[in-house]
């Protein structure tokens, strides 16, 4: 067994995170910066994402770094909230130099919570914009109902009468130098298992809300195509390490981490999801690639518990906390 003691997300050095959060309309952003830039790669495996710029982690285009990932609520209409974020790295010098300025590299990802709080409230500029200035000035990270996590539920698959409310988590380990973790905002169709003992924490509910209903029986009931399904979903992740990897290396790292996903989340990766995680490193430790990308899967999958167990009760979805099933 891999011996590695448990740290906290915000011991990877050169990630620094800021949270912002309207508990009343149910939604918020999470910004990751890194002030010398980080390196990134992006694995989408959902159907249905609402994202910016994810084309610049290609491994064929030209930038090698970026400054920050947005994680956001508000669906597509939040995408606006790395405007804000842009803006506050610009006012600190933070970007690629173009001559005349320093144009900040931001990437951003969101969830749909539309269907929680106030689904006329969604993240923007400002938002962004202050969740950048905490990153930057008093990081204040913390696993539960913050930033993206604020809206987000599972369980989906019957609408959200029989949802359950979750949030983001995190989750980290160090090995010798080597430190790596992961941030999630928990947001799934599907079912949550705890990835060690197989047993479900959270998701659809009967219509009583009193038991668990199988997500995979319902689904089974009939094959019959369902034109207009419930798309109100996306799980993100945000992997970090202290390891040197390229961007090319960072995609397939990714890509790994989605193994988590599967272990966690069931169904997952459907076209009512818009999975999507970012691996991110800006340190120079020296660590094998498949390592890496095999803790990154097992780091996700607690986080995804985590996010799962941080959450609270909220906007009348039950947690799976005060449901019983943690």
């Amino acid at each position: 067994m891999v011996k590695y003691k448990e740290i906290s997300i915000k011991d990877l050095e050169g990630f620094s995170i800021g949270q912002v959060q309207n508990a009343e309309a149910g939604t918020g952003c999470t910004v990751i910066v890194s002030k010398n830039g980080m390196r990134a790669g992006l694995d989408v495996r959902g159907g249905g994402p609402a994202s910016r710029d994810s084309q610049m982690l290609n491994p064929l285009m030209a930038m090698q770094e970026i400054h920050a990932v947005v994680l956001s609520g508000g669906s597509a209409f939040g995408l606006g909230v790395a405007d804000g974020v842009m803006k506050y790295l610009e006012e600190h010098n933070i970007g690629f130099d173009v001559g005349v300025t320093k144009v900040p590299l931001v990437v951003q990802s969101d969830i749909f919570d539309l269907t929680v709080g106030d689904p006329f409230t969604r993240p923007n500029a400002e938002m962004g914009y202050e969740a950048a200035k905490r990153a930057y000035e008093a990081p204040n990270y913390q696993d539960g109902n913050y930033g993206a996590g604020c809206g987000a539920t599972v369980g989906k698959a019957c609408g959200m009468e029989t949802c359950m409310k979750t949030g983001i988590g995190s989750y980290a380990i160090q090995i010798g130098e080597l430190k790596l973790g992961a941030v999630v905002v928990l947001n799934a169709l599907g079912d949550i298992f705890d990835w060690k003992t197989g047993k479900k924490v959270a998701g659809l509910l009967t219509e009583d809300q009193k038991g668990f209903r199988d997500i995979m029986d319902v689904l089974a009931s009939s094959i019959e195509v369902v034109e207009n399904k419930f798309v109100g979903n996306t799980t993100l992740c945000a992997f970090l390490t202290n390891a040197a990897f390229t961007k090319a290396q960072l995609c397939k790292i990714a890509g790994l981490a989605h193994d988590g996903y599967a272990r966690s989340i069931r169904p997952v990766h459907t076209n009512a999801d818009g999975d999507s995680i970012y691996a991110l490193s800006v340190g120079n430790v020296s660590a094998d690639m498949d390592l890496v990308g095999a803790l990154a899967a097992e780091v996700t999958s607690e986080a995804i518990l985590r996010a799962a167990k941080a959450a609270e009760s909220a906007y009348g979805f039950i947690s799976a906390t005060e449901f019983g099933s943690i």
